[in-house]
């Protein structure tokens, strides 16, 4: 058997460390610290989300949802965007929900990335961005952020695109 077919995970797997998420909620644990790193809550659930949760199940709503949403509530977010932000959304075209931002997040890049590609991502950064630009295919090209305001040096950035930058301008 060669390297590769002894591998128990992928070579794009392989380069991704643990969670940081992960390693602070073990160090949290260990050290009895206050973990600001996950949203454990330190409240019960509301009552009238216990019941529209308990009212769901005796009502045999238990079928997954459609990939990109369940229909009423994909339409109520179209309503929200259209009361808050005056936005006409198409519930059916423009509105996708995921089971959260981390899923959101990869699923953007690899509808958007292709191979190759070369993704310019802004540091510090939320630790998923470097390994969704991995699972694409991609390359992350890091660009600095200097604090305290946070800002940018565009020479920087300018040199940070290429011919392999992904950029899709509308």
């Amino acid at each position: 058997m060669n390297e590769v077919s002894k591998q128990k995970t992928s070579r794009k797997a392989n380069q991704f460390t643990e969670s940081v998420i992960r390693e602070m909620t073990r160090v949290a644990l260990q050290y009895g610290a206050v973990n600001l790193a996950q949203g454990f809550p330190d409240f019960s659930c509301p009552p009238e989300l216990k019941k529209a949760a308990y009212e769901a199940i005796e009502a045999d709503v238990n079928q997954y949802a459609i990939t990109w949403g369940d229909k009423a509530f994909r339409n109520s977010i179209a309503e929200k965007v259209k009361w808050y932000l005056g936005l006409n959304i198409d519930p059916e075209t423009e509105i996708t929900v995921t089971c959260g931002s981390t899923e959101a997040m990869v699923a953007v890049m690899l509808a958007t990335v292709d191979p190759g590609d070369e993704v310019i991502v802004f540091e510090p950064y939320y630790e998923n961005y470097g390994p969704d630009a991995v699972l694409a295919s991609a390359t992350p090209r890091y660009v600095k952020l200097h604090p305290p305001e946070w800002t940018f040096d565009e020479t920087e950035l300018r040199q940070a695109f290429n011919e392999r930058t992904n950029y899709k301008a509308n």
